[in-house]
C-alpha cells in the first residue's frame, strides 16, 4: 500500500458494493489529450473556446467551429488509454456493481475496456445533425490533425448541417445520462472523483450528493480538493500513479 493512502480509503474502494468512478479532464490530461480550458495555438489562437463551442459560433460560421472539433477529433485519435483508464476498467469488472461517469468528451475509457459510460458532456465521436439530431458516423480523419475551417457535412435526413455530439455553453446536459448519474451518486456506498475540478455544474454536484447519502468520497487529483464531510479525502498526485494504487492487487 502507498504510504500516503489510508487503508480505510483502499478499503472503501475495494470492498464497495457499488462504486461510482467520476472522471473528469485531468484522467485524459494524462494521455496528452489537450484540455478544454488549455491555451489554443495556430489558426485558433485568436479565440477563447467558449467562443467556438456555442450553438451561436456555430450558426455564424459553422466551418470555423467544425474545422477546430474535427483538429480535436484527430488529435484524440492518435493518443492512447493511459494506466489509470486501465486500472478503471480493471475496477468495473472486479467489483460488484461500477457506475463510471465522465466529463470528458473522448472514448479513452472504452477504449480502455470500459463499457456503460455514462458520458454527461457528450462526444466528440458521436456527431448529430443540428436541425433534427440524426446520429451521423463519421469516418476517421486522414492523415496528421490540421489546423483549418472544414465545411460540416450535411445530414442525409433533412440536409442540415451535421455538428459535433458535444454539449455546448448554454445547452442541458443530455437527461437520461445525468438523470442515472444522479441515481448513482445517491445510491452508492462509495465515489471516486478522478481529474475533474469540480467547478462545472450541474455535473460538479455529483461527490456532494454522494456524500450527502452517506457513501464515502474519494478525489484524486494533483492540487488538493477541500473536504467537508467526515467519510470525505483528497489523495493529491496523478491519476495514473494513484488510481492503480487503489485498484490494489486486482491490476494484470
Amino acid at each position: 500500500m502507498h504510504p500516503d493512502i489510508p487503508q480505510s480509503v483502499m478499503d472503501a474502494v475495494q470492498q464497495a458494493r457499488h462504486l461510482v468512478i467520476f472522471t473528469g479532464a485531468g484522467v485524459s490530461a494524462e494521455s496528452g489529450v489537450q484540455t478544454f480550458r488549455d491555451a489554443l495555438t495556430g489558426l485558433w489562437a485568436e479565440f477563447d473556446p467558449a467562443q467556438l463551442a456555442t450553438a451561436d459560433a456555430f450558426m455564424r460560421d459553422p466551418a470555423q467551429v467544425w474545422g477546430w472539433y474535427e483538429w480535436r477529433r484527430a488529435l484524440l485519435l492518435k493518443v492512447q488509454p493511459n494506466v489509470a483508464h486501465r486500472a478503471i476498467a480493471r475496477l468495473q469488472r472486479v467489483l460488484p456493481k461500477v457506475t463510471l461517469i465522465t466529463q470528458n468528451v473522448d472514448d479513452l475509457h472504452e477504449r480502455a475496456g470500459s463499457s456503460a459510460v455514462l458520458h454527461l458532456h457528450g462526444s466528440l465521436l458521436a456527431p448529430r445533425c443540428f436541425d433534427c439530431a440524426r446520429p451521423h458516423p463519421l469516418a476517421p480523419p486522414a492523415g496528421e490533425p490540421v489546423q483549418q475551417a472544414v465545411q460540416p457535412p450535411r445530414c442525409s435526413s433533412c440536409g442540415g448541417h451535421v455538428r459535433p455530439g458535444v454539449v455546448w455553453f448554454g445547452e442541458e446536459l443530455p437527461e437520461r445520462a445525468l438523470a442515472a448519474a444522479f441515481a448513482a451518486a445517491q445510491s452508492c456506498d462509495c465515489l471516486l472523483s478522478i481529474g475533474t475540478s469540480g467547478l462545472v455544474h450541474p455535473a460538479a454536484l455529483i461527490p456532494t450528493m454522494a456524500s450527502r447519502a452517506g457513501a464515502t468520497v474519494i478525489h484524486v487529483n494533483p492540487d488538493p480538493v477541500p473536504v467537508r464531510h467526515a467519510a470525505e479525502y483528497s489523495l493529491q498526485g496523478p491519476a495514473g500513479l494513484i488510481v492503480p494504487l487503489l485498484a490494489g492487487g486486482w491490476l494484470d
